[in-house]
């Protein structure tokens, strides 16, 4: 094993991914994640996010590699900072769980509130059940802050003509289906990425060129599928970050029911996505044998063509890190906005991916006969 993930060279892969699943305030684990993966040299060749997921991303690709963790940093403090005058003191320790849960619901309450800084702020007055309006300002809250925030953060020039591949997925409202912006096809922009964290009633829908669109995580909450998928294909080390775990315990009370629902709706069934990728890939690689064994007259034959351009040998290493909420944390913690919360997520994100660059599997090219490789630092790390 290596002493530290700091000393680690580029790994023998073409593309290194990075995919950061939706979980509002919880984003704050990416953005520790991320610093490990900086620190280590890590920098993606493309990231892709949802909601929260989207703010990172931006974050990341629209800065320099030297700047990304202080501009992380930078948001992730602004929007923790609280609104009405609850200081946060590092040296104040809370030891029980009972007193950590409602000190977290309190700050919860505050968002709900008075919003979150550099994010989104109330309505006042807020708008009425049954009263028409424009779709863009059918919402609690306005992002108008969140705007501002990313021009001022976000190099969105850099996004669109430098060498990391950007994507956000949004659900258009008008149709249902669901689209991704991506730096290859358009000309991304502020809305872009607020449109993939336009999650109603709480925030409005985002409009681009005559269209509205609402957070894509009412469809899918992770674009692990997009960056499997993309064209063309490539050997890729893949770092999955979801903020909701799909397996849990079975809930003991209505407020346990309602967070169970909450993780289930939102994580997206990462593995039993990764699964039918390692199915699909099987199945690519051997078509790809295959062909190398016809004689020349069968691979003129339309269907092997056909076959030919769905079959390679690419491999890819996808590694999960996936957030473990506390029990303290409740059904709110995804707009617990406050700066112990925010300092305790970063800390876990950063932890979790300093003890997974550990193991020296995870930057290896697999050799199996699917070509993909999976980790879990939960699962296969044994921790």
């Amino acid at each position: 094993m290596h002493k530290s993930h700091r000393d680690m060279p580029r790994p023998p892969f073409e593309r290194i991914a990075l995919v950061l699943q939706g979980g509002g305030a919880l984003g704050a684990y990416q953005a520790g994640v991320y610093q490990a993966l900086a620190e280590a040299n890590l920098h993606p060749d493309w990231v892709a996010g949802i909601s929260v997921g989207a703010i990172n991303s931006a974050l990341i690709a629209g800065n320099p590699p030297e700047k990304r963790v202080a501009r992380l940093r930078e948001f992730w403090e602004l929007v923790s900072t609280a609104p009405v005058g609850i200081t946060y003191l590092p040296s104040l320790k809370i030891k029980d769980e009972y007193t950590h849960t409602w000190v977290n619901q309190l700050r919860a309450m505050t968002t709900l509130f008075w919003g979150a800084p550099g994010f989104f702020t109330p309505r006042i007055p807020a708008p009425l059940p049954f009263v028409p309006g424009e779709c863009d300002s059918l919402s609690y809250y306005d992002v108008a802050p969140l705007k501002a925030t990313l021009e001022r953060l976000v190099d969105f020039g850099l996004i669109n003509c430098g060498n990391t591949r950007f994507s956000v997925g949004a659900v258009n409202v008008r149709t249902g289906n669901f689209t991704y912006f991506d730096s290859t096809t358009h000309e991304i922009g502020p809305e872009h990425v607020m449109a993939s964290g336009s999650l109603p009633p709480g925030l409005p829908a985002t409009e681009i060129q005559g269209e509205h669109y609402w957070d894509g995580g009412l469809v899918s909450n992770t674009p692990l599928q997009w960056v499997l998928s993309g064209r063309p294909r490539l050997d890729t080390l893949a770092f999955q970050i979801d903020l909701w775990s799909a397996s849990g315990n079975l809930p003991r009370n209505l407020i346990e029911a309602e967070l169970r629902e909450k993780e289930i709706h939102f994580s997206s069934r990462t593995r039993a996505a990764t699964d039918d990728f390692k199915h699909a890939q099987l199945l690519r690689r051997a078509v790809h044998h295959l062909i190398q064994k016809l004689p020349d007259e069968l691979r003129q034959l339309p269907q092997a063509n056909l076959l030919a351009g769905e079959a390679d040998e690419k491999v890819y290493n996808i590694i999960n890190l996936i957030y473990h909420s506390h029990n303290y944390e409740g059904t709110s913690k995804d707009y617990e906005f406050s700066r112990r919360t925010m300092e305790e997520h970063w800390e876990s994100g950063y932890n979790d991916a300093v003890r997974t660059l550990r193991h020296q599997e995870v930057l290896q090219r697999p050799e199996n006969s699917d070509g993909v490789f999976t980790f879990d630092l939960a699962r296969d790390g044994r921790e």
